[in-house]
This record gives C-alpha cells, structure tokens and sequence, in this order.
C-alpha cells in the first residue's frame, strides 16, 4: 500500500471507455452477493466516485480500504461476488480498478455474465466490513447457477494499484443483453472499483409511439460516439439519472485558448467566438424529437453562451466512418439553431426549447432521427 506514481497517459485508453458505466450505483447498480466482505464491503465497488486512500485508518478488522477486499483465505475455493446492473444492456469493456491495493490486490480475476428474466428476491444492506456470506446466503445465491454463466473475461492477471498500472481494461466481444454479473477473485485480495462499460438495451415494444421517451437517456440506450474536449467531465454526464448531484456529474471543457481577447456579441446578445465545443450521441432508438431539454443546473460561472443541436440520420457503416474520420463528415441538418444559454439562481436553469412552437417546426416529423450533436459555444 505504497504511494502511487505517476498517472497513466491517456493516450492508453481503449475506446469504449466512452460508453455509459451500466454498473455505478449512480444508475442503479449494486452488488446482491459476496462470498467475503471482511476488510472492505463489496459495495465499494460500484462507487461513483474515484478510490481514495488514507494511511492512518483503520477498522476493528483491519486497515481500512475504499474498495472490496476479503481475508486471505484459508479454506478451499475463491471470493466471488454478484453485480446487478442498474441498467441491464451491450457491455463493451471492463475497468478492474486495483487503485491503492498494491500489496493486497487479487493476483487474478475472471468475469462471467447472466441475463435474468426476474431479480434475485435477495441483495445485501448496511456497512457488511467484517461479515462473510452465511449458509441461508450462499444457498440462495446457489440457484442463480452463476459459476456456469458464459465469460466475459477468461481468468487474466491483475496488476498492482500504482497509478501507472491500476486501471487493467478487458474488451468484450458479448453480443447479448446482461442484466447481472460474476466478479471472480483468483483466489482472494482486493478490488477497488468495476467499471462495466456499454450500452442500455430497453424493450421498445412496450413503449407506445405517442408516448413521449426521451430518446438519448442512458437508461433508453443513449450513449455518446464523440467529443472535441472532455477537460473537466465528460459530455455522458449529461445523458445519466436525474439532474446532475454536482458540476463533477456534468460535461465541462477547458477554456478555449483561442477566444477574442475582446469578446463581441450579435444582435440577440450571442457570443462571437471562434470554433466551439461540440459532442455526438447516438439515440436509443429512432424517433421524432418535440422537445430539447438544456439542464445548467451547478454551472454558475461556467455556463455555454449558448447552444446549438444538429441531427442526422446514419447507417452503422455511416457511423462507423463518422468515428474514424472523428465526426469531420456527415449530412448534419439544424434542429434547434444557435440560442442563448442562462443560469439563473442557485439551481440553474433547465431550459425546455421551444417554448412556443415546437422543435418540429424547425425540422420534418417525418423525419426518424437516429443521432444528435449538442454544440455548446463559450
């Protein structure tokens, strides 16, 4: 538990950590089982914020550490533990994140996925430091017949928690729908987060076409394809659960280093500025759009100037050249033209547009979208 070095260029960074973590108990993931939870609870796991590490805490169990940590084991077997997604759907890739477990790590880990019509009728509650899991737990969890479930991630070493090394990504080639996990520790030590990157899957035949859906939300299989700058937060904030809990659970850039020394604005008080921030999201599934909904709540002397949003409609061979060429090509039309952007008051301003006429008059109701692009300009 040594002290970390330098961080990890980005440069390393597989793609699909631009997908939506389907697992943090921001959305609604939890785990329902654990073999062990003696040093650190299994719930650490799923924490939305980053591991942290103080030297000087301990428990009555031992040394306290922000993660999922079992005893050294002494009985035959290995610690494993049950995820359920909060939002059931493609998983592209994993981040088993050993931050700060740099001599108490899992030497090895292996990953296995299930699709379950039903939750289990059983989950774990409270602070469960000290606890392992009980007989009555263990033959509940048994009938989930998880050691058979298909794998994600074969058995595949870990490496230590220094910041160089911590963040051990696995690509998934699944193409089914998961709505649980099994995180398999080789043979025990610790974990300090799982990171499930991917895309929510919803069941559109339940949904009828008059209902009003939003489109994008993570949780109806929205995700973002593409960002120019993600500096401060990433432009997925912007797609999760309710409205954002701090300015860290939104999308923020850097400051433009090219903006006028002097700014000048329009006739509708906009902003004149070179270029701007932009970032593409794919729908959760085609559709017409009514409504656009800009949320700046937190944002009290960061807010965009003002907005625009542009639609296409794109093949997957489109997108995918679309990604390779990093979004410089593509048939975008106007939906919503440049508008200015406010915060007002302590929580912002989530402002619906258009306030008269609709969104439709801009653009065709024939028209199924399939992705948007959300232009901010600073």
């Amino acid at each position: 538990m040594a002290e970390r070095t330098a961080a990890e260029p980005a440069a390393a960074e597989p793609d699909f950590l631009q997908s939506n973590d389907l697992a943090c108990e921001a959305v609604g993931g939890k785990v329902i089982f654990a073999t062990d939870e003696w040093f650190a609870p299994a719930n650490n796991l799923l924490k939305r914020e980053k591991p942290n590490f103080s030297a000087s805490a301990f428990t009555e169990f031992g040394k306290w550490m922000d993660g999922w940590e079992t005893r050294r084991k002494r009985t035959a077997g290995h610690d494993w533990c049950v995820v359920q997604l909060g939002v059931p759907g493609l998983i592209h890739g994993l981040d088993v994140d050993s931050s700060f477990f740099t001599g108490n790590h899992s030497p090895s880990i292996s990953v296995q996925a299930g699709c379950l019509d039903k939750p289990p009728p059983f989950t774990l509650e409270g602070d469960r430091t000290g606890m392992a899991a009980s007989d009555v737990q263990l033959a509940a969890v048994a009938k989930l017949g998880s050691e058979a479930w298909p794998e994600l991630v074969c058995v595949s070493e870990l490496k230590p928690g220094y910041s160089d090394c911590c963040h051990n990504y696995f690509k998934v080639n699944f193409n089914h729908r998961v709505t649980h996990l099994r995180l398999n520790m080789h043979p025990d030590g610790g974990i300090a987060r799982l990171r499930v990157y991917g895309v929510g899957q919803r069941n559109w035949s339940s949904v009828s076409p008059h209902q009003d859906v939003d489109l994008v939300a993570l949780t109806n299989g929205g995700v973002c394809l593409g960002y120019s700058d993600a500096h401060f937060g990433h432009p997925r904030n912007m797609i999760g659960l309710g409205r954002a809990a701090n300015m860290a659970d939104g999308w923020e850039t850097a400051r433009r280093l090219d903006r006028p020394k002097h700014l000048k604005v329009d006739q509708q008080g906009i902003l004149q500025v070179p270029g701007c921030q932009w970032a593409v999201f794919r729908l959760g599934h085609p559709g017409v759009i009514s409504r656009v909904e800009v949320d700046t709540n937190h944002f009290k002397g960061n807010f965009p100037d003002s907005c625009r949003i542009e639609v296409c409609s794109l093949t997957p061979e489109d997108e995918a050249q679309c990604i390779s060429n990093s979004w410089n090509s593509g048939k975008w039309q106007v939906l919503l033209p440049t508008q200015k952007v406010c915060n007002i008051g302590k929580q912002g301003v989530s402002k619906q547009w258009p306030p008269a006429n609709k969104v439709s008059d801009l653009f065709p109701q024939k028209t199924l979208l399939t992705t948007t692009r959300n232009i901010l300009f600073i």
